[in-house]
């Protein structure tokens, strides 16, 4: 089983509702290369090619939520 951090649930989630790295790093007051090399690091323990394939991921798995009023099943 994967398991992923808070900070990286929370990102997940973030980018699951179309926000960008550079969007994350501003309210992390983090650089945005910080951000995306967190991110690869969890793309690669992840198997996910990127950020779409990520999030994919991370809803068929259970974790991250699906939004309201979404359905997960086409995934």
């Amino acid at each position: 089983m994967l398991h992923i951090t808070p900070w990286e649930r929370s990102a997940l989630e973030s980018l699951a509702i179309g926000k960008s790295t550079a969007e994350l790093a501003l309210a992390l007051q983090l650089s945005e290369p910080e951000i995306e090399q967190r991110l690869a690091a969890l793309y690669a323990r992840m198997g996910a090619a990127c950020c779409t394939d990520a999030v994919t991921v991370a809803l068929r798995r259970g974790l991250i939520p699906v939004a309201p009023g979404r359905d997960a099943s086409p995934l």
